[in-house]
């Protein structure tokens, strides 16, 4: 097939395509990063270039020009994934349309547990055989070993014991074996009971979390972070699950390339350390129902279709080299047990980190994502839910809106004269907004009175921040001169509703979980609010949205990213496993369109903060009711 030359300015970088692919094709076998929250479906509109010839490619469609505005056609701005070429073309990708590194949160609330890891190694001094000994040499490592662990039941895999005469004879009969339970893995030549790593992982949709363990002591050596490389196939779920279910080879470019992603961390934390990867035995994982079987190659499609029911739902474990996890060859992989379709391992970690499932105290946990998972209970009864709250938080739909990455607006204050003060990640100009400015700037809209308790502009408002643009009413939050595109960031109509609908699906997950139980805002002890963005709202702001319930500030508690360090204990503790297990097994699923309540519960918590201003007593001062 006949190949055309793409160039992508800044960088330079050169990519011979097959004619007529699409420019955002072009990117991704480039490594160039390109927004592209709807995975290249036309659907969200952030994937910007700039085309220096408009000869070279197709023509313009109809959905670019929905979301290009006529000033932006005619200086050459075309979406990558609209945008076919059929010669030789130059690229520019402008600031806004940039993947930058995000502001990613690598640890969390940790408890201390017990040191007693799955895998274990041991040091054995073997006695040599002779004509009055000549027990054969498996029985010989058998009985040394029981006389450190009191075992009659010990196993050997069938690989190490292939090996084992020679090994045992080039050791000079000194050697450590790791052992799995009452498995022997792997025997290594001389004493090496002190290199005993491992590592867990939180597989997340947009990012892969790893720290590495040193499992003598219990402790952390090094964390390491990568954007999930399973981006380019779409930044949510749901799109990503769409282009696994068209066929089986797009399956297994899902699972290659988040293991090349765990990979890849893996080797920044034994760099950082120092540490041989061959010294890793064993990784635990976590991540969301949908990252669990992307993760192990399982065809995710039934997640998404009701009645939503996983492949697997108990934990798992088995040989890293089947899943090319570039370990130890003998390390094990172990995959924590999931809840449902839609609450993963990942919330089985929150819950094991926080320990309010055995806890005499009532607790309130809150995952907030695109798919926000919510927990609510204590040790005698646990309930849990989860909402599609949209990928509003994330900047998708979201006019300006962008991940929580260098340039990106992420605190905000509107003063009494309407005037706007904000913070940027990195302390750079602005390029956009991300989730926590999007509570703050609707929080202090409707304190301000911009905007009434059903999301509206207020027409009796005067100031220049607040103007129409193509018969939309919108607020300027950053002027031209003051950001990195040259353009103004504002906030719309539109957008107002998005955090709307995404609040909405949290409260109401909260409200109907708490009536489940029977209880109020006042029986909560303790509200835990997990996860790399809830880790960066604004509590007082979320409450004044109705995002999260009216409950005193003090007994909110962030607590980062408990999906990780939930992982770490498991790792660290065969007993902490096991209780993975019960969690998955107590916990109470509740799936929310099942119940009569939800679609009032719902609407009522559109309004800002709620249709009913007695659930939010000290959120509500001030605000505009129409």
């Amino acid at each position: 097939m006949y190949n055309v030359m793409v160039i992508f300015e800044p960088e330079g970088r050169k990519v011979a395509v097959p004619l007529g692919s699409t420019v955002l094709y072009a990117a991704r076998e480039a490594g160039i990063g390109i927004r592209s929250e709807c995975g290249g479906k036309g659907y969200c509109g952030k994937c910007r270039v700039i085309i220096k010839n408009k000869k070279a490619v197709s023509r313009m469609t109809r959905v670019e020009k929905k979301h290009l505005s006529k000033s932006e056609i005619n200086l050459g701005y075309r979406l990558a994934c609209q945008t076919r070429v059929f010669r030789n073309v130059l690229v520019i990708v402008p600031k806004e349309s940039r993947l930058e590194t995000r502001k990613v949160l690598v640890t969390g609330l940790e408890r201390r547990v017990e040191l007693k890891p799955t895998v274990r190694k041991l040091h054995l001094k073997l006695p040599k055989p002779t004509l009055l000994d000549q027990r054969p040499d498996l029985e010989r490592v058998l009985d040394t070993l029981s006389e450190q662990v009191k075992s009659d039941k010990w196993n050997i895999d069938y690989e190490v014991l292939k090996r084992l005469p020679d090994l045992l004879r080039d050791a000079d009969w000194e050697v450590t074996v790791l052992v799995d339970g009452n498995r022997i893995i792997a025997i290594e030549p001389g004493d090496t009971s002190n290199y005993l790593f491992g590592f867990a992982v939180d597989i997340g949709t947009s990012k892969i979390v790893g720290h590495l363990v040193d499992l003598t002591t219990g402790k952390t050596v090094a964390v390491g972070s990568i954007e999930n490389p399973q981006i380019i196939h779409g930044e949510d779920i749901m799109t990503r699950i769409t282009f696994a279910m068209a066929n089986n080879a797009n399956l297994e470019r899902l699972q290659k390339l988040v293991i090349d992603g765990i990979n890849k961390v893996l080797y920044e934390v034994c760099q950082k350390a120092r540490v041989d990867p061959s010294r890793v035995y064993e990784v635990v994982a976590v991540g969301n129902t949908a990252m669990h079987h992307f993760f192990l190659g399982i065809q995710p499609k039934y997640v998404a279709l009701s009645p939503y029911t996983p492949a697997v739902k108990k934990s798992i474990s088995f040989n890293a080299k089947k899943l090319n996890i570039e370990v130890n060859r003998r390390g094990i992989v172990t995959v924590l047990p999931i809840i449902a379709g839609f609450v993963g391992a990942d919330a089985v970690a929150d819950v094991l980190a926080t320990g309010i499932y055995e806890s005499e105290e009532l607790s309130l946990l809150i995952d907030i994502g695109t798919n926000t998972e919510i927990f609510i209970g204590n040790k005698e009864d646990m309930l849990c839910c989860s909402c599609a709250s949209g990928p509003a938080f994330e900047g998708a739909h979201i006019k300006h809106g962008m991940k929580a990455v260098t340039g990106a607006i992420e605190k905000v204050h509107i003063s009494s004269d309407l005037e706007v003060q904000y913070e940027t990640i990195g302390n750079v100009k602005p390029s956009g907004l991300c989730g926590s400015a999007m509570i703050d700037i609707t929080a202090e809209m409707l304190k301000n009175g911009i905007i009434d308790t059903h999301g509206r502009f207020n027409s009796n408002i005067e100031t220049k921040r607040i103007r129409k643009n193509n018969n939309e009413t919108e607020f300027i939050i950053a002027r031209s001169n003051e950001t990195a595109t040259g353009k103004e960031i504002t906030i719309t109509q539109k957008d107002i509703r998005e955090i709307q609908l995404a609040k909405a699906a949290i409260y109401t997950g909260c409200s109907i979980l708490m009536k489940r139980k029977g209880i109020r805002e006042e029986n909560i002890n303790t509200v835990f609010i997990a996860g790399a963005f809830g880790n960066y709202i604004n509590p007082v702001n979320a409450k004044i949205i109705g995002l999260i319930p009216d409950v005193p500030t003090e007994k909110i508690r962030f607590v980062g990213n408990t999906a990780v360090t939930g992982a770490k204990m498991a790792l660290l503790s065969e007993e902490m496993k096991k209780k993975a297990e019960f969690i998955s097994k107590k916990v109470r699923y509740i799936e929310l369109a099942n119940d009569p309540d939800f679609n009032k519960e719902f609407v009522e918590a559109l309004l800002l903060p709620h249709k009913n201003l007695n659930r939010f007593p000290s959120a509500h001062t001030g605000v505009v009711r129409t």
